[in-house]
């Protein structure tokens, strides 16, 4: 009997899911019943405006959608060819399309379009023809080759988790690589949910406003934000030259996010301005404490990425968030962006607390087996 892969695609396209879906419903907000049959705009005539963007942002959207699917489809299935996944990853692409036009026509912010049901679906066959087209000419069976030599078999929720932390890093945080910043807003969230009940007297009263990082702690909480992905690739890679090959590419995808996150919240003028002195000694730290631990094992990784982890979040939950947060919400909510923003900002408060659950079962794992 053939043994299905281990591959990140299926992950990786349940988590592209979730974000159409969040694109595609936000701001999930006045629902109300229009008195039509909510598949309605299927019969409609063509879009009295429409833009050349519109109509690519509608295919190339749900491109990777069906890319990924498809290539779930190859990799779990390995019976299955190129035309059985073509049509079930189209088949997913153009429900997923379908279920959400249908709620548009729920929400009053949106208008549910067949021309977008069309587009979006094609998008999603046009990715799965992409992934059925490379697993043809030998790519898929070559990335699988080269991951195999590159990473461990039980790698691609890790590898999932690292592909999400540049996504991430979009929404502005008040320190840079800050990720799992809770504190402040979950406890504005429990007042305002216990507000009128007596349960509110039963809420600890914080003695002291929470204080702005020093340098030093801003410089300490930017090297343990580095290091944690830079860690968590050391846990998921076999061998000592494929980290180092590893930790520059994953720094440099986190400044590349941190720029674009800056660029679009404040201006393309101010992309570099979070690259402050702390941030740089704090970045050229996370290199040198990553180069010290290229060659440790993988189960002491885990171990100091758990440290790194409790540590950070414990740091960083001291500081207030950014004083330029509503500034950030505004100018965010003024472009394209605003469909996208939120769902970057749940990542940036979850993916510390996925990283800790994931790390804590790859610990468990191996004191099982040892």
């Amino acid at each position: 009997m053939t043994v299905p892969h281990k591959s990140a695609a299926l992950p990786l396209a349940l988590a592209y899911a979730v974000l159409i879906v969040y694109a595609s419903l936000y701001p999930f907000a006045d629902w109300r019943d229009q008195g039509l049959a909510p598949w309605s705009y299927l019969s409609a005539s063509w879009p009295k405006y429409w833009t050349g963007f519109d109509f690519g942002i509608n295919v190339v959207g749900y491109m990777p959608l069906g890319f990924l699917a498809a290539l779930a489809v190859l990799r779990t299935r390995p019976g299955a060819g190129g035309g059985q996944a073509i049509v079930r990853a189209t088949l997913a692409g153009g429900a997923i399309a379908f279920a959400m036009e249908t709620l548009q026509s729920y929400l009053p912010a949106r208008i549910p379009s067949n021309v977008d049901l069309g587009l979006n679906t094609l998008g999603a066959l046009s990715g799965a023809v992409l992934a059925a087209a490379l697993e043809r000419f030998g790519a898929v069976a070559h990335w699988s080759r080269t991951r195999s030599h590159w990473f461990v078999d039980d790698a691609r929720y890790g590898l999932v988790l690292l592909a999400l932390w540049p996504v991430a890093l979009l929404f502005p945080a008040a320190v840079t690589f800050g990720l799992g910043q809770v504190f402040e807003r979950l406890e504005t969230a429990i007042a305002e949910w216990l507000a009128d009940t007596p349960f509110l007297d039963w809420m600890p009263l914080r003695e002291f406003e929470l204080q702005p990082l020093v340098p030093g702690v801003e410089l300490l909480c930017v090297m343990l934000g580095a290091l944690v992905p830079c860690l968590l690739g050391f846990l998921v890679t076999r061998s000592v030259p494929r980290r180092a090959i590893l930790m520059p590419a994953i720094l440099a995808a986190g400044v590349a996010a941190s720029a674009l996150s800056a660029a679009l919240s404040w201006g393309p003028q101010h992309a570099w301005a979070w690259l402050t002195l702390p941030v740089q000694v704090g970045i050229a730290a996370a290199v040198f404490v990553g180069a010290l631990l290229l060659a440790a094992p993988r189960r002491l990784c885990a171990a100091l990425l758990l440290v790194a982890l409790v540590l950070h979040l414990s740091l960083l939950n001291q500081a207030p968030e950014s004083a330029y947060f509503a500034q950030t919400l505004a100018t965010w909510e003024q472009g394209r962006f605003i469909r996208f923003h939120g769902l970057a900002q749940w990542l940036g408060w979850l993916w510390p607390f996925a990283t800790l659950g994931y790390v804590l079962v790859v610990l468990s794992r191996r004191a099982r087996q040892s």
